[in-house]
């Protein structure tokens, strides 16, 4: 593997991904922009004018958001590998580092100095999404001092676990020869599982509050639902997701016996009890057809399969100077070639996304029709149109944009294949 093969490929999936990224998000805000003035016609009387427009001036601002951080992205891309950002950092850490206080310090230290400037370079595009844009359409319930503490709480959780793991996970690549991505993988996989199990508890804890649902009435008719269902849950709980957003949502978390189902105080502010029965039938629709299992049989197979490329292309001093660093001589290259890894494949897995896309909006249509058979289609049909409108969706999105990006079949083609809501 010559160095000049790598820079090639690297450079041509980065402009191609770059550019295609650029083009589809054109595409999609100038189609959006071109039916804002008038609802759909199988919307009619269902969406009024104004929260249509507010919709499509919601993504378009969006859109014009995600096109100046798809650039600043591929600066910073650049910026850590062709123009030598993580080749000068590792040179500063390693000679500060490596003789006084050891290879793993100077590795441990190298993944987080890295994770520290990138979240810092891309502060003030989140600032603004928070401030400006969720601002204002009226989204955003954060205060500065509330979004301070969130990144605070992430940082030191992400301390706290993060490089823990991350010393194993050196560990295990410099102490178990040419299968070290095997043992890596096992490793990555079984704190995935614990991660799963101790984060309703624990972890989500820290940045909201969880109360078991209070309103008598609908957990009796949610219970009902699960039981008819065949599906076990450890709780019912309200979280406060006022206290952040005016985005709605409902989901289950955790594994096992842990599991729980967990509402978003503003669902249960806008939706009625049937309307919310419907929308956690389709979310008991995933576990029915085993899509949470297949999804996480997915992820952990193109994990070991990522593992194993690494496992590979960390052995060939091509793949370090193709992507503007010098391996290191005297000290291990575990975390360089964990950080070269993280930095160039995205662009290459873009081209991936259409197909994972595409099995997601099978598995919403599925879970669609299971909702259909176990409660009120009509119900399931008026909470979507709900949730479109309070999530100012558009209802006229791009059709190559959505093919390539909606993990969600966009409203007309999902209400479409649904019963009509009742008549108010």
């Amino acid at each position: 593997m010559s160095p000049s093969s790598v820079t090639l490929a690297f450079i041509a999936a980065l402009l191609l991904s770059t550019g295609l990224r650029l083009w589809l998000a054109t595409r999609q805000m100038r189609h959006v922009a071109l039916h804002r003035d008038a609802v759909p016609a199988v919307f009619e009387g269902r969406v009024a004018p104004s929260a249509h427009q507010r919709a499509a001036d919601y993504t378009l601002a969006r859109g014009r958001h995600g096109m100046i951080s798809m650039i600043w992205s591929a600066v910073l891309l650049l910026g850590w590998t062709l123009f030598g950002g993580l080749e000068a950092l590792n040179g500063l850490l390693r000679d500060a580092l490596l003789a006084r206080h050891g290879a793993l310090a100077y590795e441990l230290a190298l993944l987080a100095a890295f994770a520290l400037i990138g979240a810092l370079a891309e502060l003030p595009l989140d600032w603004y999404e928070t401030f400006r844009i969720e601002q204002r359409f009226g989204f955003n319930r954060m205060t500065p001092a509330l979004w301070f503490a969130d990144l605070a709480k992430g940082a030191a959780l992400a301390a706290a676990i993060g490089l823990p793991l991350a010393a194993l996970i050196l560990w295990i690549m410099g102490a178990s020869g040419g299968l070290w991505w095997l043992w890596a993988w096992v490793a990555w996989t079984a704190f995935n599982l614990l991660a799963l199990v101790v984060y309703p508890t624990l972890i989500a804890p820290l940045f909201n509050k969880f109360e078991p649902l209070a309103d008598a009435a609908l957990a009796t008719r949610v219970q009902a639902l699960m039981q008819r269902c065949g599906f076990a849950a450890k709780g019912l709980y309200v979280m406060d997701g006022s206290r952040r957003s005016a985005h709605a949502n409902a989901y289950f978390t955790g594994l096992g016996a842990s599991k729980r189902v967990v509402f978003f105080d503003t669902l249960l502010q806008r939706l009625t009890p049937g309307e919310v029965e419907a929308v956690l039938a389709h979310e008991l629709g995933h576990f029915k057809h085993r899509h949470v299992l297949q999804r996480m049989v997915s992820l952990f197979a193109l994990s070991l399969v990522a593992l194993a490329l690494l496992g590979w292309l960390a052995r060939n001093s091509g793949f370090y100077l193709g992507l503007g660093v010098a391996p290191n001589l005297e000290a291990p290259n575990d975390a360089l070639a964990l950080l070269l890894f993280m930095l160039a494949l995205p662009p290459f897995m873009f081209f991936v996304s259409p197909l994972m896309a595409l099995w997601s909006r099978r598995h919403e249509f599925q879970a669609d029709a299971y909702a259909c058979a176990q409660a009120d289609g009509g119900a399931l049909a008026a909470a979507l149109l709900k949730l479109h409108e309070d999530n100012a969706t558009t209802l006229t999105p791009d059709p190559m944009y959505a093919r390539f990006y909606y993990s969600h079949p966009p409203a007309s083609e999902r209400l479409a294949a649904l019963p009509a809501p009742h008549a108010a």
